[in-house]
């Protein structure tokens, strides 16, 4: 592989791994701050302690994530020094804050594991849960600022190859902001919603305590539905990104969709295969019209096709793929969670509200929702190419031209492995035999409930 290809690779290797870490950041403060709500406004210590063992699994996650997450700043500088060269003081801002957001959560989770019953009022703690949250989805808001401002630049004029005239602001809260932040952390709550629901999944199939099964019966019960609604808001956020891109980013949209020709009532192709010399796709299977619709809720609109842009700009036809892959896990577990809530809802299917089926599909939408944020970012990040920054400079010209790139990218690759397995390792270490029921006993014995 060339410098630009050993670039591209040692970065999507980097973000891939980071993204894991960088979802948990996001998501899990959310899910045991509502657990810690229900445990007051219920009594019931078996939510505060999901609670207390979610928060204290959070740690290690967040440690490994900001090991990957500076990382990720020193390849920029490493990897791509003409893009930093040009733009590197308009990302600056929402870098800085992004550094910023990530300390306010580290002080007010530092807090928060610290001061279980330290208050005599049970909302106290409760209310440091907040700042934890905020700073976890800010920090994904700046962080999406830098990516969105890469496919959207906005906020500079350009003179002589460099970027002046600088408005720091709108270069962040640039035109796709907004929709890619929402993207992302509804994402990133569906997913560890769907995380967590498969660790209760799997405890209640082992069921190794008897005395937990209570216990991971309500984490399920309170992942799944929360685990719907997420899936619901992140698809409301895909169907904003299908339109943002029929207007601002067309040959994404229609790389994704394998959409060559200009055309109103365009198919939606989902799956299939294509042969790019002929243009042929086969064993697809086509919606009518429902391209056009997605993209301006009218069937009769006109999409784009490729054959609007040189060939030298279109993004490679692997997105589409992982566009199919990340649309069927996402209905997957759409369709577990909802049939799981259906069960809660009506009497006659309670029998199945855990039962052996639902269990090991509930286990599946971990894995599944993981991996829809995988191929997520492969498509966004994939779907941007040629562009480093779109309209203005390319990857090819911003990639580093330094030798010892393999070297380099091999002793990455073994870090990253290092790190994902001494984190499994001590989180399953963490929990390994220390049943959920010991800690409800000192909680319920805590709060005087037993």
């Amino acid at each position: 592989m060339d410098s630009v290809e050993l670039a591209r690779f040692l970065t999507a290797m980097t973000l891939a791994v980071h993204i894991i870490f960088a979802t948990i950041g996001v998501g899990v403060p959310l899910m045991f701050a509502v657990a810690e709500f229900l445990g007051i406004k219920k009594n019931d210590p078996h939510y505060i302690t999901l609670a207390k063992r979610w928060s204290k699994g959070y740690t290690i996650t967040v440690a490994v994530g900001v090991v990957t997450g500076t990382i990720i700043g020193l390849q920029l500088s490493l990897l791509w020094p003409t893009f930093m060269q040009m733009g590197g003081h308009v990302i600056a801002l929402p870098l800085f804050m992004e550094t910023f957001a990530f300390f306010f959560e580290a002080i007010f989770l530092s807090i928060y594991l610290y001061t279980w019953d330290r208050f005599k009022g049970k909302w106290t703690h409760f209310l440091i849960s907040i700042p934890v949250i905020i700073g976890g989805s800010f920090s994904a808001f700046f962080i999406t600022a830098v990516n969105s401002f890469m496919n959207t630049p906005a906020g500079f004029e350009i003179k002589n190859g460099k970027m002046i005239n600088v408005e720091p602001w709108v270069a962040m809260f640039n035109d796709s902001f907004l929709i890619r932040s929402f993207h992302v952390v509804t994402t990133a709550f569906m997913t560890m919603a769907f995380v967590l629901a498969a660790i209760a999944a799997f405890k209640l199939v082992k069921n190794k305590f008897k005395k937990d099964a209570e216990y991971h019966k309500k984490a399920l019960k309170l992942t799944m539905i929360l685990g719907v609604v997420f899936t619901l808001g992140s698809m409301l956020a895909g169907d904003l990104s299908a339109k943002f891109l029929h207007q601002e980013q067309p040959e994404k949209l229609a790389a994704y969709e394998w959409h060559f020709d200009t055309e109103s009532n365009a198919d939606l192709v989902l799956f299939g295969s294509l042969n790019e010399e002929t243009q042929e796709v086969t064993g697809a299977i086509k919606i009518p019209s429902l391209l056009s619709f997605l993209a301006d809720n009218n069937v009769n609109t006109k999409v784009k096709g490729l054959d609007e842009f040189p060939k030298e700009l279109h993004p490679p036809m692997i997105v589409h793929y992982y566009f199919d892959l990340m649309v069927s896990m996402g209905v997957f577990c759409l369709i577990v969670s909802a049939a799981f809530v259906l069960t809660l809802c009506f009497k006659k299917l309670r029998k199945f509200t855990y039962s052996k089926p639902m269990l090991y599909g509930a286990l599946l939408t971990g894995p599944a929702a993981m991996l829809a944020i995988e191929f997520g970012w492969f498509l966004t990040e994939q779907g941007r190419q040629p562009w480093i920054v779109r309209g203005y400079l390319k990857v090819a010209e911003a990639a580093t031209q330094a030798g010892g790139l393999t070297f380099v990218t091999i002793l990455f690759g073994i870090l990253y492995l290092i790190l994902i397995v001494t984190s499994s390792y001590v989180l399953i270490r963490m929990f390994k035999n220390k049943p959920a029921y010991k800690e409800f006993e000192v909680t319920s014995s805590e709060r005087g409930d037993a």
